[in-house]
């Protein structure tokens, strides 16, 4: 069985936001051709996408042809909003999570979801949080790797971490609005390097921040490969330890001792670089994640697990789909019995 964690997708249209809310700064598509469209945040053009971006029909062929049994289906963080106004990025949310919700439901052995939720205003995520979990029917939700001028061990994100925990919610941390991009003008820099140093920034702010002291149950799953943070764990350890007065604020517990509380998708790349990363973290923290339907994604995904032809059986198996399962917080039986209530596929 393969499970991939990290996979975006959008509604094929949605209203004109900037028309509904007043103001703009938000993304549209253009479809321009059939199976494909622009994004567009008001009149500049940001990427193109197609329509793998939108159809699950398109999807579930492309899993079948990659051997993917199930996709885990997240917003694309573009579309977080928590730059606007909460009751803005709230019922833009809303509206992004009713769909997944809506595709997880017509192909429930296909598909599970992770919602969005308004993370500038705590106290309304949690509202969405709960909602997402108890009607929708959603096993978590995607958050950034930052909330604007907060870092993730920001007190005021509490609420939220305390809410995910008491509902067994997972949280997929994925980098966006990459610190220093605006000194990386060219050659894609800010997806190359600030991407993975977001990663990293994340991961830090919450074991040095005491989140998981506070939450010891709460699951994060860090996108590719937990970024930055696996290169330079040993670096992050020592300084843990050698500047006590600026390291230890909030927690005397050392960084390596919460680590095999976290989970990291296998977007890495580099078949060394994953070995390193099982060795370190074991496969029980790490579980195929694709980056689907993008380029900087595996175009292929689980080809790089695969490849590691010295993995026994029960390694392979927690990083196709074990490790997924637990964190997700679903059975292997849920889609083998939704399968056979269908009758197969």
């Amino acid at each position: 069985m393969k499970i991939d964690v990290h996979t975006h997708i959008l509604p094929e249209n949605w209203p004109d936001l900037g028309a509904r809310y007043g103001y703009g700064g938000w993304v549209r598509l253009e479809h321009h051709k059939p199976c494909c469209a622009r994004m567009m945040i008001d009149d500049r053009f940001f990427r193109e996408v197609e329509e793998n971006c939108w159809s699950p029909e398109k999807r579930m062929e492309e899993c079948d042809h990659d051997h993917v049994d199930v996709q885990v289906l997240s917003t694309v963080p573009v579309m977080f909003g928590y730059w606007a106004q909460p009751e803005h990025t709230l019922d833009l949310s809303r509206y992004l999570n009713d769909h997944i919700a809506t595709v997880v439901a017509r192909h429930p052995d296909r598909f599970v979801g992770l919602g969005t939720l308004p993370m500038q205003a705590p106290e309304l995520a949690v509202k969405e949080l709960e909602r997402c979990v108890r009607e929708l029917g959603l096993a978590g939700v995607q958050i950034g790797s930052h909330i604007n001028d907060w870092n993730l061990d920001e007190e005021a994100l509490f609420p939220v971490y305390e809410a995910a925990e008491r509902l067994g919610a997972a949280i997929f941390v994925h980098p966006w609005e990459m610190m220093g991009r605006e000194k990386m003008p060219r050659y894609w820099l800010p997806w190359l390097v600030g991407m993975p140093a977001e990663t990293s920034l994340a991961i830090c702010s919450i074991l040095f921040g005491g989140v998981l002291d506070r939450f010891p149950n709460l699951r994060f799953c860090f996108a590719h490969g937990g970024g930055s943070f696996p290169m330079t764990i040993g670096r992050i350890e020592h300084g843990f330890h050698v500047r006590p007065d600026l390291t230890q604020i909030r927690t005397t517990t050392e960084p390596r001792s919460h680590v095999p509380k976290l989970y990291f998708d296998s977007l890495v790349h580099d078949a060394a670089v994953l070995r390193y990363m099982i060795d370190t973290f074991s496969a029980d923290r790490i579980m195929l994640g694709s980056d689907y339907p993008f380029p900087l994604g595996e175009h292929h995904p689980g080809e790089l697990i695969e490849s590691l032809s010295d993995l026994d059986g029960a390694a392979r198996e927690r990083l196709l789909s074990g490790t997924a399962l637990e964190w997700l917080g679903v059975t292997r039986e849920r889609f083998e019995r939704v399968r056979a209530g269908a009758g197969g596929r």
